[in-house]
């Protein structure tokens, strides 16, 4: 194991305390107070194991607030594809739910996922799964959506959940 080579200014430990006691993210938390500790003195080795870090991640870390300081421990965007159901599409199926399925040529008195998928693309053109209208209704804007059991176009899994 190399020794590292990074020279910090004399207002890392400060600036980094200051840092640990504001943030509020766990994982920011925990990249900071490993940090932290090997500003003190402790070796690289020694603070992954006790925080259980891999080293290579932790010497990113130290890295990473050498050169940036505290907004290196900060993550990074992410690429990947855009989110399909944007907050207008969500506010749209949240008026939906509110909607009678009966009105919609639905057999059924209820909506189900499926039911709501299908009218929601016919509507505004964006295809999405059932799965994607259950994890929109979940998230609890629409909690007296959850109050049914074995609706068609859901699984057992779902029905059996309570919510």
């Amino acid at each position: 194991m190399r020794t590292l080579k990074l020279q910090f200014p004399d207002d890392a430990l400060p600036t980094l305390e200051v840092f640990v006691r504001q943030t509020t993210e766990a994982r920011v938390f925990r990249r900071a107070q490993a940090v932290r500790e090997v500003l003190k003195g402790q070796r690289l080795q020694t603070v992954s194991d006790t925080l259980h870090f891999t080293y290579s991640a932790l010497r990113k870390w130290v890295y990473r607030f050498a050169h940036q300081g505290p907004q290196g421990l900060i993550d990074r965007p992410r690429s990947g594809r855009p989110r399909k159901v944007t907050c207008a599409l969500e506010q749209h199926l949240n008026r939906l739910v509110d909607e009678d399925p009966l009105h919609h040529g639905s057999i059924y008195s209820q909506w189900s996922c499926r039911a709501l998928a299908t009218i929601l693309a016919q509507q505004t053109g964006i295809q999405i799964g059932r799965e994607s209208v259950r994890e929109v209704l979940k998230k609890g804007v629409c909690p007296t959506f959850y109050t049914w059991r074995f609706l068609p176009g859901c699984t057992t899994h779902d029905a059996n959940r309570t919510w």
